[in-house]
């Protein structure tokens, strides 16, 4: 418990000092190595002034268009969504060694997370099924336009190629031009069936889509930012968004499904669940407990990027106490598939140690919440084995093998565990001979299970098969 409480209290897994690591693209999740060697080629080349090292930003175009930008995320037209969606992603971008010192942090653009999220909310309503009831949203801006730019609104208008513009001239010419698109859109098959303002053809819902994804990019390489994760890691809104999106993994967009992951991932050291029952206002009804069934299912899913990062965040939401009412009634079905993770088949060897880190570091965490976890872990079958395997092989990281020693360490301090982990005392024994980074682990667990006085019968069980 001290561990965990000095876990929670530097924000990072795992026992360490420092925060966790954040989470750079996945292996094998997209992404155009060709672009990324050419931005990687320009750095050299970016003057000093400029903002980010490969962007021909300047580092006070942020504070100009501030205003603009969120305006024009608001309006829902194409043109401008696709210049705000454009600008934000330059400016959010960073290289993985970039220590940048004046990117603009979210906190001080108002209105620019939810300006982002209603980007992504426009393709979810329009991407949920008919028989879906979509809760009504008040719009600001682009509440009594007549086309939005996506799409073949235009055609669908006529083909003179004549759109009238509302807001200009008299009140009765606005009325006329408003009672001509009401007929227009009610008599259009592209609009039949449907109601809201963003109801489009499939090209329009492609270009949607686009926009959504590109947004909840913009949103994970916020989550990137130190000062950005307390606003969104207590932004309810956000966090349904995400939330959702992850849920809906099997027909939502796989990009749009990672962003969503990733950013989650990077905001769980701050996380708590409970903020799905608090007060504050809520736009999507997700439950702390439809929360971790959407993340079990990632969990359980076969995309590698996927599972792994589901038990990574897992392993960082344990270390929250508060969390625990919300994790623990899956512990069993939890602690089942890590230890399959441990044993991925596979044919590529960087799967198989990558899910094998990501299980272990969840395992590690899971071991220390309390004493049921580490009954149910140490019962669970094949865990032991593909524990010392994961030690035995060895893992190509030390910190993964150190991790796997001082789990069964944890399981060993409780004496009901003992009559299970005296059957591996051999092999327990022989890493103590053999490998002397984990000599003093394996040797603590021998101690544990042969010295104490009323551990003698057991003792003679393990060893004469009593």
């Amino acid at each position: 418990m001290q561990k965990r409480e000095q876990n929670k209290s530097s924000g990072g897994g795992g026992g360490a000092s420092q925060p966790p690591a954040k989470r750079g693209r996945p292996f094998g999740s997209g992404g155009n190595s060709a672009a990324a060697a050419a931005a990687s080629a320009a750095d050299t080349a970016a003057p000093s002034t400029l903002l980010g090292p490969s962007l021909h930003v300047h580092s006070s175009f942020a504070d100009q268009n501030n205003k603009r930008i969120v305006l024009a995320l608001q309006s829902g037209l194409k043109s401008e969504l696709t210049w705000a969606l454009n600008t934000l992603t330059l400016l959010s971008f960073k290289e993985k060694d970039d220590m940048r010192r004046d990117a603009t942090p979210l906190a001080k653009i108002p209105g620019l997370l939810d300006a982002l999220l209603s980007v992504i909310d426009d393709w979810r309503d329009i991407a949920l099924p008919k028989e879906h009831v979509k809760a009504p949203r008040v719009r600001t801006l682009g509440a009594n336009l007549v086309v939005t730019g996506f799409g073949n609104e235009y055609e669908a208008l006529g083909s003179n190629g004549n759109v009238p513009h509302p807001g200009f001239g008299s009140g009765t010419q606005e009325a006329l031009v408003l009672s001509a698109v009401t007929k227009l859109r009610a008599s259009s098959e592209w609009w039949h069936d449907e109601d809201g303002l963003f109801n489009l053809d499939e090209e329009g819902r492609a270009e949607r889509q686009q926009c959504a994804v590109a947004a909840s990019n913009i949103i994970r390489n916020f989550s990137f930012m130190p000062e950005n994760e307390v606003i969104m890691a207590q932004h309810r809104h956000c966090l349904e968004t995400v939330f959702q999106c992850i849920e809906d993994y099997v027909t939502e967009d796989e990009e749009l499904v990672t962003n969503s992951l990733e950013t989650v991932v990077n905001l769980a050291p701050l996380l708590d669940l409970g903020i799905f029952s608090s007060s504050k206002p809520s736009y999507i009804r997700i439950t702390g407990k439809r929360a971790v069934q959407a993340i079990m299912g990632m969990l359980g899913f076969v995309v590698k990027t996927w599972h792994c990062a589901a038990a990574e965040l897992l392993g960082r939401l344990v270390i929250n106490p508060d969390n625990e009412p919300f994790l623990l009634p899956f512990v069993p079905q939890i602690h089942k598939r890590l230890v399959d993770l441990m044993s991925l088949p596979s044919i590529d060897a960087q799967t198989v140690h990558g899910a094998q880190a990501a299980a272990v570091g969840a395992l590690y965490n899971f071991a220390e919440v309390n004493m049921d976890c580490r009954l149910k872990l140490a019962s669970e079958r094949w865990a032991i084995d593909r524990l010392l395997k994961v030690i035995k092989q060895p893992h190509p990281v030390p910190e993964v093998c150190r991790k796997a020693a001082m789990i069964l360490e944890s399981l060993v301090s409780e004496p009901q565990n003992r009559a299970l982990l005296l059957a591996y005392e051999n092999a327990f024994a022989e890493i103590v001979f053999s490998d002397a980074r984990y000599s003093d682990t394996f040797a603590r667990i021998l101690y544990e299970l042969t010295s104490r006085p009323n551990n003698k019968v057991a003792a003679a069980r393990g060893v004469w098969g009593m």
